[in-house]
């Protein structure tokens, strides 16, 4: 049977916390977060691997000139 712990965490320490990861943990772990809260956001990734896998891409040349 599964226990269920509950825990208030206050903003500070979440920020504190999040400050302390190194830099590459703290992206990985935002945009976990992103995804977890936004649905829009998986929405998103989702149509860009589907555009991805249909070729409607284009390099950083055509878009940003060189």
């Amino acid at each position: 049977m599964a226990t269920a712990l509950r825990m208030e965490v206050n903003p500070s320490s979440i920020i504190k916390a999040v400050k302390r990861m190194k830099k590459k943990e703290r992206q990985i772990f935002i945009e976990d977060l992103i995804a977890a809260t936004s649905p829009e956001y998986l929405r998103s990734i989702r149509e860009a691997r589907w555009d991805y896998k249909a070729g409607r891409v284009k390099d950083h040349d055509e878009v940003f000139g060189r």
